[in-house]
C-alpha cells in the first residue's frame, strides 16, 4: 500500500465479500489517520466529493450531488445504492465518496456510460452496509447472510387484484424449499410476504435485502397474504448457501389422457403428459385476456386461486370459486420451461 506522501507498507488481506466488492485490508502502524463513516442517512441532493484514480492517473478529486439512493444495478441483490453525479471513470472503484463534514458517504463501486466514460452516473455502496460488511469480515473474515429459502417474485397490479390485496406490494412465493427455513415453518407457494418484522416489504428484491441482512440462525416474523386475509409466521432464519443445489423431485405417475377441451377464458387445456401435474395450454385464442397476460401454447397450468389444477373442470370451479368471492381476477400459476411464475388473469368477457 502506498501512502499519499510516498511511503510504502504492506497489507494483509482481512477478508473479502464477493457480492458486495468489498474486502478489508490490514496495515501494521500507530497513530495512522483515518476517515469515519457518516452516521447519518444521506439525502438526495447532498454534496459529494469523489475520490480515485481515474484511468490511472493518480489522486483525482470531482464533486456533484447525490441524485438517488436506493437504486438497484444488475446482479447485484444485496447493494443498496447511492447514484451520485460527481465524475467517476474508469479506476474509480474502491474509492470513498465524502460529503461535505469529510465523512465518508459510500464507496464508489460502478458507472452507468455506454462509452466506457462518465455521463453523469454514478453508483456508490452506501457506509451503513460498508460499515456492517467490514465489521463482520474484520470479526470473522467472512460475511454471513440470512437465508429464507423461498423463490419469489414482484406482486404486480394484476397479482393483488386476484388475490384482493389491496396495494400491488410485497414478494409473492413461487416456491418454497422443503429442506429451508420457510417451508417447515408454514410459507406455501402463492403466499405474499408483506412485512419482516413489521418493516413492510415493497417487492423482490426488497425482500432479498432485508433477509440477506438479518442473521443466520435469527427469527424473523413474516407478515403473510394468504386466503384472503393476513397472517403471522415465525421463521428461524438458516445461513445463505452461495450454491444452492437443486432439489431431486419425484415424478408423479401421468394422469389418464382426455380429450382437448376449451375452457372459459379463451385457453384448450390437456393434462400434462410428462406427468409433473397441472395442465398443458395445447391452444390459446389470440384475442383473449389470457394471451394478452403472456400465456401461450406449451405454457403449464399449475395453480388458481393456490389451488393445484389438473383437468379443466377443476379449472373452471377454481375460477368459479374466484368470482363468488367478488374477485375479477383470478391468481394464476403457470410455468414456462420449468420457470414458475404467477399472473393475475382477468375473468372478463375475453
Amino acid at each position: 500500500m502506498v501512502f499519499d506522501d510516498g511511503t510504502e507498507k504492506e497489507a494483509k488481506i482481512v477478508g473479502t465479500d464477493e457480492r458486495t466488492d468489498l474486502a478489508v485490508v490490514k496495515i501494521e502502524g500507530t497513530d495512522l489517520p483515518f476517515v469515519k463513516f457518516d452516521e447519518a442517512p444521506p439525502r438526495v441532493g447532498d454534496w459529494v466529493v469523489a475520490i480515485g484514480n481515474p484511468f490511472g492517473l493518480g489522486g483525482t478529486v470531482t464533486a456533484g450531488v447525490i441524485s438517488a439512493s436506493g437504486r438497484n444495478i444488475g446482479g447485484s441483490n444485496y447493494g443498496d445504492f447511492l447514484q451520485i453525479d460527481a465524475a467517476v471513470n474508469t479506476g474509480n472503484s474502491g474509492g470513498p465518496a465524502f460529503n461535505s463534514k469529510g465523512e465518508v458517504v459510500g464507496v464508489n463501486t460502478a458507472i452507468y456510460s455506454p462509452n466506457g466514460g462518465n455521463v453523469g452516473i454514478a453508483f456508490a455502496i452506501p457506509a451503513s452496509t460498508v460499515k456492517a460488511i467490514a465489521g463482520q469480515l474484520i470479526e470473522s473474515g467472512s460475511v454471513t447472510r440470512g437465508y429464507l429459502g423461498v423463490s419469489i417474485r414482484d406482486v404486480t397490479r394484476d397479482i393483488a387484484d386476484g388475490v384482493g390485496l389491496a396495494n400491488a406490494k410485497g414478494a409473492i412465493v413461487r416456491d418454497a424449499a422443503p429442506d429451508g427455513p420457510a417451508g417447515p415453518a408454514g410459507v406455501k407457494s402463492g403466499d405474499i410476504i408483506t412485512a419482516v418484522d413489521g418493516t413492510p416489504i415493497d417487492d423482490a428484491l426488497g425482500l432479498s435485502r432485508t433477509i440477506a441482512n438479518k442473521a443466520p440462525d435469527s427469527t424473523v416474523e413474516l407478515t403473510i397474504w394468504r386466503d384472503g386475509k393476513e397472517t403471522k409466521l415465525s421463521v428461524k432464519l438458516g445461513k445463505l448457501n452461495e450454491q444452492v443445489a437443486e432439489n431431486e423431485q419425484n415424478t408423479p405417475t401421468p394422469p389418464a389422457p382426455m380429450a382437448p377441451s376449451p375452457s372459459s377464458v379463451g385457453i384448450t387445456p390437456v393434462p400434462n403428459s410428462d406427468g409433473s401435474g397441472g395442465l398443458l395450454i395445447r391452444d390459446i385464442d389470440a384475442d383473449s385476456r389470457a394471451a394478452s397476460k403472456g400465456l401461450a401454447v406449451g405454457d403449464s397450468i399449475l395453480e388458481v386461486d393456490n389451488k393445484p389444477v389438473s383437468s379443466v373442470q377443476e379449472f373452471e370451479t377454481a375460477l368459479d370459486a374466484v368470482k363468488a368471492r367478488g374477485l375479477n381476477t383470478a391468481l394464476v400459476k403457470a410455468s414456462r420451461d420449468g420457470e414458475a411464475r404467477f399472473i393475475g388473469l382477468p375473468l372478463g368477457s375475453n
